[in-house]
């Protein structure tokens, strides 16, 4: 059951990646490849930390 659980974790951390990095042209953010990696890697923290970045992300993953 363990093996499962983290298996659906890491699928659901890669998709928020993965959709974050396609949509990152329709954030406020820098356009460099560093901030796009960093931010796209530590979605999970910024997003529950961060009141712009929660924006940002729901920009990226609309598109509005």
């Amino acid at each position: 059951m363990k093996p499962l659980i983290l298996f659906v974790i890491f699928g659901i951390y890669g998709y928020g990646a993965w959709k974050f990095w396609q949509g990152f042209e329709r954030t406020n953010f820098s356009r460099s490849l560093p901030n796009r990696l960093a931010l796209s890697m530590l979605w999970p923290v910024l997003l529950m930390a961060n009141k712009s970045y929660r924006q940002n992300f729901t920009k990226a993953l609309k598109g509005k």
